[in-house]
């Protein structure tokens, strides 16, 4: 099979990094839990929110990412028996091209460079499975599409949904 993963909450905390530049920077309390549901920016005061909108455009903010929990392994064994290109809406954030880049390497140097795809929309791919936190990405993806569990999409229903890689793994013995 032909696999798409995304890299932002699927392989790398996002969602904890924001809250954790927004918790350091403004001496807060937000949890994963009290921003279930959403975006991060939005469960901050009105004042702060654009300054959290921009962290992704901050240096090195892509480059610092924490893997997500067992993404490495497992995805390491689901590229031993299939064909894995990792797909990131990196168009987004110029800066993160680069970041983006490096840390695949740090972190998943066995998935080569020429199975990476840095791009905008990804409905033009064309291949067996993507995986993504982004509902938007599925939608009109020709093939079979797998929403990941972050706190943003908690509520999103209409997907195939799996909540952490122990259940890819299954997916894809």
């Amino acid at each position: 099979m032909r696999i798409f993963v995304d890299m932002d909450e699927v392989m790398a905390d996002t969602y904890g990094a924001h809250i954790e530049i927004y918790n350091a920077e403004y001496n807060g309390t937000l949890t994963s839990e009290k921003c279930q549901g959403n975006e991060v920016w939005k469960m901050v005061p009105e004042a702060h929110q654009k300054s959290v909108r921009k962290h992704a455009t901050r240096r090195g903010f892509f480059r610092d990412l924490k893997p997500i929990e067992h993404s490495i392994a497992i995805l390491e064994q689901i590229a031993t028996k299939h064909e894995v290109y990792i797909a990131s809406a990196a168009m987004q954030f110029p800066n993160s091209l680069e970041e983006k880049s490096n840390w695949l390497d740090e972190h998943f140097s066995f998935i080569p460079w020429k199975n990476r795809i840095l791009c905008g929309h990804k409905h033009i791919l064309k291949g067996d499975v993507l995986i993504d936190d982004r509902s938007y990405n599925l939608t009109n993806f020709d093939g079979r599409g797998i929403l990941f569990t972050s706190p943003h999409n908690i509520n999103t229903e209409g997907f195939e949904r799996a909540d952490t890689w122990i259940e890819l793994g299954e997916l894809f013995k």
